[in-house]
């Protein structure tokens, strides 16, 4: 299978790069916001979207997590990268000659003991490949990017320090979003389910739910709440748990669930990518 796979940022953003390594045979399409990175999805000019939900040093990406139960699609799969932050700057460029580093809000926290020690203004840039390709057309040495090996390639720009991330195994989890679903058991290791639901107001309604993945058990490996129309009153939970909505003690689970709800949505259905076990 190939054609478009749509990501946020331009090209040799990290986006760009988990495309690459997780969907060699597609075509990348850069997209200036995550919106339109899903809307790409929907409307046909892209056949897969790419998107960056959470990193194990910065944490939730923001605002995904309310943008993709009302984006209409659905998720078929994951995969994680190796986020390796690199300072780039213009040929013949020294670290020494750095004052000031441009990156995405995200990075900049990823690298910021690397900044410190070396006196360098960490900047906020609307995207890290985007960043690369305005410090390479200033062609300031005092200026740098913090980005991808990748995109030094596509920028022409050299890699004054690598790795200069905090943590040595900083990993960016993405999903894969499709506009059909695609429930069927694929490859042979685990399969991940997700979905999205609201508690109903009754006491202890949310324990009562998650009760049942216990009994059934059921490993639930992810849970968060964020708050739905603007008001307190509201919270919806995004919720993973391993195994498939056939498994029998999956469908206990989540019929039990179900009753507890007033509102629950499968996400999706999808093949556990192997780094999710490995300790990152």
């Amino acid at each position: 299978m190939s054609g478009h796979i749509a990501f946020q940022g331009e090209l040799g953003a990290y986006g760009h790069q988990a495309c690459v390594e997780a969907q060699p045979d597609f075509t990348p399409l850069p997209c200036d916001t995550f919106d339109d990175t899903l809307a790409a999805v929907r409307d046909g000019r892209a056949d897969l979207g790419m998107i960056a939900i959470e990193n194990s040093t910065y944490g939730r990406v923001a605002d995904v997590h309310s943008l993709l139960p009302e984006s209409g699609l659905h998720i078929v799969g994951e995969t994680f990268v190796r986020v390796h932050v690199n300072l780039l700057g213009v040929p013949g460029a020294s670290l020494a000659d750095v004052r000031e580093a441009y990156g995405h809000v995200v990075i900049l926290p990823q690298c910021a003991t690397f900044l410190r020690d070396h006196a360098i203004r960490g900047v906020v840039s609307s995207d890290n490949a985007r960043a690369a390709r305005e410090v390479a057309a200033a062609g300031d040495p005092s200026r740098a990017a913090l980005a991808s090996e990748l995109a030094a390639d596509i920028y022409g720009l050299d890699v004054l320090a690598a790795h200069i991330e905090d943590h040595a195994r900083n990993t960016t989890r993405f999903v894969v979003m499709a506009r059909d679903p695609d429930h069927s058991r694929r490859g042979d290791g685990k399969m991940v389910t997700s979905f999205v639901f609201r508690v109903r107001n009754i006491p202890a309604a949310l324990y009562k739910a998650m009760g049942g993945f216990a009994t059934n058990g059921v490993n639930m490996t992810k849970l968060e709440s964020y708050m739905v129309g603007g008001t307190f009153r509201a919270t919806q939970f995004y919720a993973e748990i391993e195994g498939h909505p056939e498994d029998p003690n999956v469908r206990l689970a989540l019929d039990e669930l179900d009753y507890f709800t007033n509102h629950l949505r499968i996400m999706g259905v999808f093949p556990a990518a192997p780094r999710r076990f490995e300790q990152r």
